[in-house]
């Protein structure tokens, strides 16, 4: 019997491959990849190596560029511009969606509920089903306000006004306008109430030494001003600091003057917390304190919304409680007039738990979220999404994830990829390298020393490729032979934050303290929440570096003050000369290095500045020299070069050294001063942030999952680092959940035993090798495997 030929694949079909030629973005040289479609690929690679580079600024930066272009000219005025990457060839693109690390929002009315639909629903259900009866969602709803207005209105051409009266209802609480705390001046951080004016009683920065401030309310003749606050009338100390603005002539020129609460709250509370200076950041800190709204008790909704009921549960009561059980309330819900909206709501809920965040509350404010938890909650919209032929495209998806967890956030890659859609993973963990169907690792080195393809193919190849990625993917750090002793203890009794359910425990002092414990188990409250103030510590928290363009590691670090100054010095000019953002700056591109044509709805183009070739300086200023070298030429320095240069010789610059030596230590060491926070890695700006507190007065260094974004090898030098910090006589204590920070420990606290409600109990104190010899606990099941016990 004669073979039918088969068929010849279909033209459709033969677009199998995303190929990339000639991407030159931020540190990438060239760099040419074939990666295929429906396939979970992998990239790999040191901290700083192009990854995200290749990844996000290349491949998804310029679907979602092509994506924009479909719409009509109107719409994309109002949409953000891109630019289109810098590469020769991009074939094969598919729509993509990214999940990146950028942390939520932390404005502080977003939570997790309102920034995964599932409170969206919930309002939808307890207007239909709520009893009593308050309104339509919207009076369930904490960010709309209950508005009523009457008033005369003509329409079109009739003679007579008709009057008319409006209301509308909204769910938010009235006193702390949907935030559920009310914030407050603490009174004895503004004056000491012992002196009068005249005496300095005020303690706010640039209210003393008789300046303009103190000025104004000594001689604005509400009050004697040689007589102690603490025995001012009842009006006297109200005009002091309740009164409202006035006209005045203070000493020949016209002022207003105001009370003290409200000047301070415009002058100081209206900025962001992060732009202050330290000083007045520090007197912000001490002097305002939030308190729990006493109207809503916290739930920020009006009392209206809250008596509406179901079963007993009102709509803050649902939003309090952990998503895992709230999950099981809705599923005994037997409602079929709302049939198809608790199906939707089920399946964000049981997304959660799917997804191993079953111990958050919906209530609980998005800003408080782990850059870790915040990328997962943004996957739970995709879960169960229908499209097929999608590009998925991660950023280290297992940030902040126990080795127990990793194992479900790997089945979730792999449901993606079998639904035929192409997942891109940026990722550091050997476990998850290990499912890939293809790897991508780029290198050999960080920066300027990286930006090739080291290796391309699959995962047993890339064991024995000889990389720095294929050496290291088989590490395994061995746990000591000898623990060193503590010198002391920080004692923590009866910690209740969060889920912390009454915890006693003694963190051992001058030694290497690792917390541990699954996702959600309360290490971050105990260490962030319940150490005492008063114990000289130095907290190195997750949250992002904010940086614009113009900011960069000698402005962030400090490193510029004691440059700067030296120049001057040197040159006997003002120190504002040498900086790019004052008076130094070229005046064509201000500073910028670059000028930037907008384009209207088109991509904006932007190109070197001409006059000053992208140095940032004015040309007066670039021949001022201080060690043979112009400020721009010290910029353009990468650190390990600028420590020699201010270590000896004519350039020797003491602050300036320990600065550059610090960021060396952290392995920072390729970075130029010059380049822009904007381009930095998520790793690199961690440890940029570590090297910085690293100068930090204090004796007790808490440092938050500092492996974040850091390759095998580089977590080898971040344990060097914290050896050095503990032998220097500093206490280190460590939240992590990589195994080798594990191994490498002094001592234990394992929390758990799982999360949420099911956590905040210390399960397990000791030494690394007790907790692999117990094996009672999950870390201590996933540590003796590691260490191959």
């Amino acid at each position: 019997m004669s073979k039918v030929p088969a068929p010849s694949q279909h033209a459709a079909d033969s677009h199998d491959l995303i190929r990339v030629h000639g991407a030159r973005e931020n540190n990438l040289k060239d760099v040419s990849v074939e990666l295929p479609k429906r396939r979970l690929t992998v990239f790999t690679g040191v901290s700083g190596s192009g990854k995200s580079s290749l990844v996000f600024d290349t491949i998804a930066a310029e679907s979602q560029r092509l994506i924009n272009e479909t719409y009509s000219a109107f719409v994309q005025g109002f949409m953000p511009t891109l630019a289109r990457p810098e590469v020769d060839v991009l074939d094969g693109l598919t729509t993509a969606i990214s999940v990146d690390q950028q942390r939520m929002g932390a404005d502080p009315r977003s939570t997790v509920g309102t920034a995964t639909d599932a409170n969206a629903m919930l309002r939808i259900l307890f207007s239909r089903l709520g009893k009593p009866y308050v309104g339509p969602p919207g009076a369930f709803a904490f960010n709309v306000p209950s508005v009523s207005a009457a008033g005369a209105i003509k329409v079109g051409g009739a003679k007579k006004a008709q009057k008319v009266t409006f209301n509308k209802v909204g769910g938010m609480c009235p006193r702390c306008e949907g935030r559920g705390a009310v914030s407050d001046l603490d009174l004895g951080q503004l004056f000491d109430d012992t002196k009068s004016i005249n005496e300095g009683a005020f303690t706010v920065p640039g209210y003393t030494g008789g300046g303009w401030n103190s000025r104004l309310y000594a001689e604005s003749g509400f009050f004697d001003p040689d007589k102690p606050i603490r025995k001012f009338t009842k009006k006297e100390l109200h005009d002091l600091l309740h009164h409202e603005p006035v006209r005045m002539k203070i000493a020949g020129i016209n002022m207003t003057y105001e009370g003290l609460i409200p000047r301070i709250q415009k002058s100081m509370l209206a900025k962001d917390k992060e732009a202050m200076q330290p000083h007045v950041r520090a007197f912000v800190e001490r002097a305002v304190t939030f308190t729990t709204c006493p109207e809503c008790d916290g739930t920020r909704l009006a009392e209206h919304a809250r008596s509406a009921r179901i079963k007993r549960i009102n709509i803050a009561d649902a939003c309090a409680m952990q998503i895992s059980d709230l999950a099981e309330w809705v599923r005994g819900l037997q409602e079929p007039s709302v049939a198809p909206l608790l199906t939707a709501l089920q399946q964000t809920l049981d997304s959660f738990t799917e997804i191993g965040l079953g111990y958050l509350s919906l209530d609980r404010p998005a800003g408080t979220l782990s850059g870790g938890e915040a990328q997962r909650v943004k996957m739970i919209r995709h879960l169960g999404s229908s499209l097929t032929d999608v590009t998925y495209v991660f950023d280290e998806p297992t940030i902040g994830l126990h080795p127990h967890d990793i194992q479900r956030m790997n089945d979730l890659l792999l449901r993606l990829r079998d639904k035929g859609n192409t997942v891109l993973v940026v990722e550091h963990k050997p476990e998850v390298i290990a499912i890939a169907d293809h790897v991508v690792d780029l290198g050999p080195g960080a920066g300027t020393g990286g930006g090739t393809v080291c290796y391309e193919g699959t995962v047993a190849g890339l064991r024995d490729s000889g990389t720095i990625t294929g050496r290291h993917i088989g590490d395994r750090a061995a746990l000591k032979d000898t623990v060193r002793k503590a010198t002391g203890r920080l004692e923590i009794r009866g910690a209740r934050t969060h889920n912390l359910q009454g915890v006693d425990v003694d963190l051992p002092l001058g030694v290497l303290c690792v917390i541990t414990g699954v996702a959600g188990s309360g290490k971050s409250s105990l260490v962030h929440g319940s150490i005492p103030a008063d114990a000289g510590v130095v907290a190195v928290d997750q949250s992002p570096i904010r940086g614009s363009r113009r900011s960069n590691p000698a402005t962030y670090t400090g490193l510029l003050d004691p440059i700067r100054s030296a120049f001057a010095k040197a040159n006997g000019v003002k120190p504002a000369l040498f900086s790019a953002n004052s008076e130094g700056a070229c005046p064509t591109c201000n500073g910028a290095g670059v000028v930037y044509t907008d384009l209207g709805m088109m991509a904006g183009v932007s190109s070197t500045c001409e006059d000053c070739e992208g140095k940032r300086f004015d040309a007066s200023v670039l021949e001022y020299r201080f060690g043979g070298r112009d400020i721009s030429e010290v910029l353009a320095m990468p650190v390990a070069e600028a420590e020699e240069f201010f270590a000896a010789g004519e350039a020797r610059t003491p602050a300036a050294h320990r600065i550059l030596t610090r960021l060396a230590d952290v392995g920072l060491g390729y970075l130029t001063l010059g380049q822009p926070l904007t381009t930095l890695s998520g790793g690199e700006r961690q440890r940029l942030k570590l090297a910085t507190h690293m100068g930090d007065k204090g004796g007790v260094y808490v440092l938050d999952e500092p492996t974040a974004g850091l390759h095998l090898a580089d977590v080898e030098q971040l344990l060097g680092l914290l050896d050095r910090l503990v032998d220097a006589g500093k206490s280190v204590i460590v939240v992590e959940h990589h195994q080798a920070v594990m191994a490498h420990a002094d001592w234990i606290v394992d929390l758990g035993p799982g999360a949420g409600h099911d956590g905040g109990r210390i399960v397990f104190e000791g030494t690394p090798a007790d907790l692999v010899a117990e094996r009672s606990t999950l870390t201590g099941q996933h540590l003796a495997t590691y260490v191959g016990n």
